[in-house]
């Protein structure tokens, strides 16, 4: 008898969790679904947090101040009215009315604990129609979640990042512009080392960047307390996500108390930033009127970007917003590498400026939005010779002045979903210690053929200042001295090869259906 196979993978909490709630999703379009889902979640991990304090104060002695928010908020709790509560829930999860009861505990929720204005679901559960039953089922599987099991893993973290992912996945291309896919916000992270200091995103998202700053933070034992965070988002739905996202894990930021439009309502316009880190939309068009903005001062000693092209008003946006030392790590479409007319002129300038630090080229497929090939850009308001602190290391830098180094990582990755590209923990390692040599005195750095290239500001110059990395780095399987004419001329004599061959072989068939008696008229 054959031996039974026990070698299958048991599936995480998270993607149990995920296989049961989307089950229950039916005919609601998952960018709805997602707020009704991470809504519930977030309302989860708020219960559990405030049913331990209260535990808490009542074996204080201190039964007569569990119904006072102040005795939650001192210790970063929120607080919940009875009927907000996520027992009060359970218990009526198989009533006719529970959709209304949902959206009357999140609005009390959010009326009792000003840090979370504009943070939450607002009537999704009454306003999608959702089967009772189905609702109800979806509760049982949210209440499977133990937020407080383990103090030292965020449980109820990686159950909310991991659906992001998942919900930007299955709404895919043309959607999901909410998510920055992890191991790319993980890289920028390990690359800037936001360790101390203000934080900024001009276009947050649902919060991906800050998490990753705050773990990057607790990896190399330094605390959240010393950082503070700034971000801006236009879509109002994903600002709710930002809000919940961060709350869930105790983070404080200011998202500047709206959702609003970053070029049109700078939320943050006299920010100086230690840090930025940055997904904008690509490629975004028409994100100004012909006459409007020509005068902003975020464009101050630049030409004005182009109204068909926001790529370049992204990053004078954030130029702006960098403080005396700071350094900025954002994603673009390569097309931004060499563009002309104004485009020009501004990437000229940031050379000429000292800003541009590094540019790396991306594997394909790494966006759940997107199937290109997309950059990161890092740019560094002082790359003069200097120490840097980073938790317990302090790096002696050198004199980088003007050089840039170029990356190529397409051959990098590794499969992810089937179709996409992600980078591991060992893909991050190699590229960050690649750059942080690069960076450092007396180190071993050196280039790389198909991989890295310091290039100085003349070779850059010859190159009329275009930034794109394969015009830098050397290709030893590229033969430079190729003659375009005659390779295409021999092309065309293989082409031509080809179809007389394809000819002669449809002839022949012809001819083996006509001896058959199947003649075929063409």
């Amino acid at each position: 008898m054959a031996k039974k196979n026990n070698n299958k993978k048991e599936k995480s909490i998270e993607e149990s969790l995920w296989d049961s709630a989307n089950k229950l999703r039916g005919s609601v379009e998952s960018s709805e679904y997602k707020h009704v889902v991470l809504g519930l979640i977030f309302l989860k991990f708020a219960s559990d947090k405030f049913e331990e304090r209260r535990k808490e104060l009542i074996s204080e002695g201190k039964e007569k101040y569990i119904e006072m928010k102040e005795f939650y908020n001192m210790k970063n709790v929120f607080f919940l009215p009875e009927e907000s509560r996520w027992s009060f829930i359970i218990k009526n999860a198989k009533q006719t009315d529970i959709a209304l009861k949902i959206d009357t505990a999140l609005n009390n929720v959010e009326k009792n604990n000003p840090a979370l204005k504009g943070a939450l679901p607002d009537n999704y559960f009454s306003r999608l129609g959702l089967d009772s039953s189905k609702l109800s089922a979806l509760l049982d599987t949210i209440n499977q979640i133990d937020t407080l099991r383990d103090k030292q893993t965020d449980i109820v973290g990686r159950v909310y990042e991991y659906f992001l992912s998942k919900f930007a996945l299955a709404e895919g291309k043309g959607k999901g512009e909410f998510y920055t896919p992890k191991s790319i916000v993980n890289l920028i992270a390990e690359m800037i080392e936001p360790y101390k200091g203000i934080i900024y995103d001009p276009a947050c998202g649902s919060g991906g960047m800050f998490v990753q700053s705050v773990k990057f933070i607790e990896n190399h034992h330094g605390s959240k307390k010393e950082v503070s965070i700034y971000g801006q988002e236009y879509t109002a739905t994903t600002f709710k996500l930002a809000k919940m996202n961060l709350a869930i894990r105790g983070i404080s930021a200011n998202f500047g108390g709206k959702p609003a439009d970053t070029f049109h309502n700078d939320q943050h316009s006299d920010l100086k930033a230690d840090y930025i880190m940055a997904n904008p939309p690509f490629n975004q068009k028409d994100w100004r009127a012909a006459n409007e903005l020509i005068n902003d001062p975020r464009w101050h000693g630049y030409e004005v970007p182009p109204k068909s092209n926001a790529n370049y008003a992204w990053i004078l946006n954030m130029v702006s917003k960098l403080s005396e030392h700071g350094v900025a790590g954002f994603v673009l479409a390569n097309g931004a590498l060499s563009g002309g007319g104004d485009e020009y002129k501004i990437r000229r300038k940031l050379v000429e400026n000292n800003l541009v630090e590094a540019i790396l080229i991306l594997p394909q497929n790494m966006f759940y939005t997107t199937n290109i090939s997309v950059t990161v850009w890092i740019l560094n308001k002082y790359k003069k010779k200097q120490t840097k602190e980073v938790g317990e290391e302090t790096r002696q830098l050198r004199d980088r002045d003007r050089e840039v180094l170029f990356m190529d990582l397409r051959q990098m990755g590794e499969p992810f979903e089937k179709k996409f590209t992600q980078f591991n923990t060992d893909h991050i390692a190699q590229i960050t210690g690649t750059y942080h040599a690069w960076q450092q005195e007396n180190s071993d750095y050196e280039n790389i053929p198909e991989y890295c290239y310091s290039a100085t500001f003349d070779e850059i110059a010859k190159k009329d200042f275009s930034l794109v990395p394969s015009k830098y780095i050397e290709f030893v399987n590229r033969d430079e001295n190729i003659d375009f004419d005659d390779k295409m001329k021999a092309l065309q004599t293989d082409f031509a090869e080809l179809l007389k061959a394809e000819e002669k072989s449809k002839k022949d068939l012809l001819n083996v259906f006509k001896e058959l008696g199947y003649a075929i008229e063409l």
